[in-house]
């Protein structure tokens, strides 16, 4: 669908320099001395380090709008961004705005949409979704946590995504990415992602108490880029990690 983009992406974390030297600070001085073994990594520096890895902090669900963000967020459950671009890329050529999605065949709907997965329960979801829009807001997409969460079909992840990549608010989504490697940096002990999105909230709050905040919707989308082309869930590449010195469980199996 020409027009399209892979979505805004986040500033740099501040203080970063996209470029700088693996091993040194995104402000050019010393690297943190390594984590004591079994201590939570650094969160500052985890973010500066990943700031130079990946200088656009950006989801990889192609949109162009708030509603294309949150239909297609919504639609990412249990299945890849490469399944849902493909068939966003049609689903939103059709129908492009809530008025248009609300009207919608549910069956024409379920077929543009089978590739994701679960079509029958998403396009009920995401056609509720949009009626629920035009009743309530409008058919614009509302920027607040519970009026997002009181959405059909609509959880805290997608809600926090909406409201970091599109309205710019600070919001740390935890999917299963941000989950496995809140663990293994010692960030949280927790499975549940509001419990690890309070744990790391929490740390940075804590941890920089007395300096400009990191940005958690950028270290969010982030922790995801690293965590699926390096600490993935089977095979974490250790050896050519940029946190590995920072990670207490650096050379560990999953």
């Amino acid at each position: 669908m020409t027009g399209r983009t892979a979505g805004c992406a986040a500033g740099p974390t501040p203080g970063a320099t996209p470029g700088a030297t693996v091993g040194r600070t995104a402000r050019g001085g010393p690297a943190p001395a390594p984590s004591p073994q079994g201590a939570p990594a650094p969160l500052r520096a985890v973010a500066e380090r990943l700031a130079v890895e990946h200088p656009e902090a950006r989801t990889e669900l192609v949109h162009t709008s708030a509603f294309e963000l949150l239909v297609a967020t919504a639609l990412s459950a249990q299945t890849t961004d490469v399944r849902v671009n493909a068939a966003t890329a049609v689903l939103f050529e059709r129908w492009p705005d809530a008025a248009a999605l609300a009207a919608a065949d549910p069956a024409a709907v379920e077929d543009v949409i089978r590739p994701v997965g679960m079509a029958p329960t998403k396009s009920r979801r995401i056609i509720a979704l949009a009626a629920a829009l035009l009743e309530h807001h409008g058919g614009e997409v509302p920027s607040e946590q519970s009026a997002l969460e009181a959405l059909p079909g609509v959880g805290r992840k997608t809600a926090l995504v909406v409201r970091g990549v599109w309205f710019g608010q600070d919001a740390l989504a935890v999917d299963t990415h941000v989950g496995r490697l809140a663990r293994r940096l010692g960030w949280s002990a927790a499975t549940d992602p509001a419990r690890i999105e309070a744990d790391v909230v929490d740390l940075a709050e804590t941890e920089t108490p007395a300096r400009p905040p990191v940005d958690l919707t950028a270290l969010s989308l982030r922790l995801i880029l690293h965590g699926r082309a390096t600490c993935t869930a089977r095979r974490p590449a250790c050896g050519r990690c940029a946190l590995a010195d920072l990670c207490p469980s650096a050379g560990e199996a999953a």
